[in-house]
């Protein structure tokens, strides 16, 4: 084969390289920037799906409340994501009218 019927292939070849790396290193920072913004009383999941809450951090590991008075220690790797807190929205009041509360009994 000649180096002109390659290149499109080494092109793409180059280009899917390219963007799957981009991609790997956005999602390592993303990973290195929660690992830093966690503080003690974050509630967090852990890879295996677990919700606790953060009462010691160090370099390496943090100590996970499970339960009240169960702390277990994790690896920081170990942490999927924050469970930011949930915000109270009033809920809408519903109205009614006549014709939702009557109705026909056919006689």
């Amino acid at each position: 084969m000649e180096i002109i019927t390659l290149l499109p292939l080494i092109i793409i070849l180059g280009a899917f390289m390219f963007f799957a790396s981009r991609r790997q290193r956005k999602a390592m920072q993303a990973t290195i920037d929660l690992h830093e913004s966690l503080r003690i009383g974050d509630r967090v999941h852990t890879t295996s799906g677990l919700q606790a809450t953060i009462t010691a951090i160090t370099d390496d590991y943090v100590d996970l409340e499970i339960a009240p008075g169960v702390v277990t220690t994790w690896m920081k790797l170990a942490i999927r994501d924050k469970i930011e807190p949930e915000v109270d929205e009033p809920e809408d009041e519903i109205e009614t009218t006549d014709s939702d509360t009557s109705f026909d009994t056919g006689r």
